[in-house]
């Protein structure tokens, strides 16, 4: 039988290891094994890691965030900043950074605003590593992070993309009780799906991947790039990579996730009073931008067909698309009979099952 491996991450006595067994990677300490594990390791030395930071009118938060990549076991080898026209102290914090960090960095300023997922996909385009870790300039990673996710890619070097969990936290850094995949709803099975190399198929029914804690392979941006307007960067990435390539899950915490009420994408836990609220507020608008975007991800990954991993992903996307074309019909309708009669109709097609994230997604059409 085929010993799992084991791959040693260097992050000071106790030794950390990443053992991965069934697909599973978890951790695993052991005192005694400190000064071999330090000694050997398994990183490839030759391997450079870039950070992709994207930034705009961050100053109240940047400094964890910043000093959190110093406190890395395992230093980036770049830090690439795109800097969003911000008008605080975000540029002269990063001059500050750059002057004293031990590895180099590189801040792009652009002279007008970009959005979001451009400035990332300009960070990102200027990387220079072969593994790539996006950065939200808000948060802070845990000293383990990047020799953890580095540590996933040996375990399996066909792996494209790899992820983590991460501890949702206040403004002030304090804990909220809860994990990033517990506000997103990424349960037990869709992680074990994920494990069995179903990731794509997890991903054509719910947001999987959070930027804070993805790190992908810079072979891959040639697929990736550009990104879509429409799309978020992380989402984006994860799907077409996804596409691609094996996909790692590491069960781990390697972020604090911060909560505030000037980011883009929260990680509030939602109760069902909330989740039935989302459902109410949930319109037309939200189902033509869902279906312009898998549109736009299929047109992709019909381009590079030849790399994708499965056949069947093509047509899985394209039921993706006529899926939320469908929904969008309902969503648009002014007839209740309609209303119930599509809805019933792509539940007996096995839509709900395969392309909505959840059962509520049902009863939504069904009610509202």
């Amino acid at each position: 039988m085929h010993k799992p491996p084991d791959a040693r991450v260097s992050t000071g006595a106790p030794s950390v290891y990443l053992h991965e067994r069934d697909s599973r990677m978890t951790l695993v300490t052991d005192p005694a094994a400190g000064a071999a594990a330090n000694a050997r390791g398994s990183s490839d030395p030759r391997r450079r890691i870039s950070i992709a930071l994207a930034t705009y009118n961050g100053a109240r938060f940047l400094a964890p965030q910043l000093e959190s990549y110093l406190s890395q076991t395992r230093l980036p080898d770049e830090l690439v900043v795109c800097d969003d026209a911000s008008t605080d102290d975000t540029p002269d914090q990063l001059a500050r950074f750059a002057a004293r960090a031990p590895f180099p960095v590189r801040i792009e300023r652009n002279p007008t605003r970009l959005g979001s997922t451009k400035n990332f996909e300009k960070a990102i385009s200027l990387c220079q590593g072969e593994l790539i870790a996006t950065s939200d300039q808000d948060d802070r990673w845990l000293p383990a992070k990047l020799a953890l996710t580095e540590a996933a890619f040996d375990i399996e070097p066909a792996r494209g993309l790899v992820f983590s969990d991460a501890e949702v936290v206040d403004q002030e850094l304090r804990p909220l009780g809860h994990s990033l995949w517990e506000a997103i709803q990424l349960g037990p099975l869709a992680r074990w799906r994920v494990r069995r190399g179903q990731a794509f198929e997890v991903l054509l029914r719910q947001w999987l991947v959070t930027g804070a804690t993805m790190t992908f392979r810079a072979a891959y941006l040639p697929y990736v790039l550009p990104i879509p307007e429409n799309w978020i960067h992380d989402g984006w990435i994860a799907f077409i990579i996804g596409a691609l390539a094996p996909v790692g899950v590491l069960d781990a915490v390697t972020v604090q996730y911060r909560q505030h009420s000037g980011q883009q994408i929260g990680g509030r836990k939602l109760s069902w009073r909330d989740l039935y609220a989302q459902a109410r507020s949930v319109g037309p608008e939200y189902f033509r931008m869902s279906y312009e975007r898998f549109t736009i991800a299929s047109e992709r990954l019909r381009a590079c067909a030849a790399h994708v991993r499965d056949p069947r992903y093509l047509e899985l996307v394209q039921r993706k698309v006529a899926h939320q074309r469908r929904r969008l019909a309902i969503a648009r309708s002014s007839s209740r009979l309609e209303k119930v009669t599509w809805t019933i109709e792509e539940l007996a097609r096995g839509g709900y099952q395969r392309y909505a994230p959840a059962t509520i997604h049902f009863f939504k059409d069904l009610l509202f």
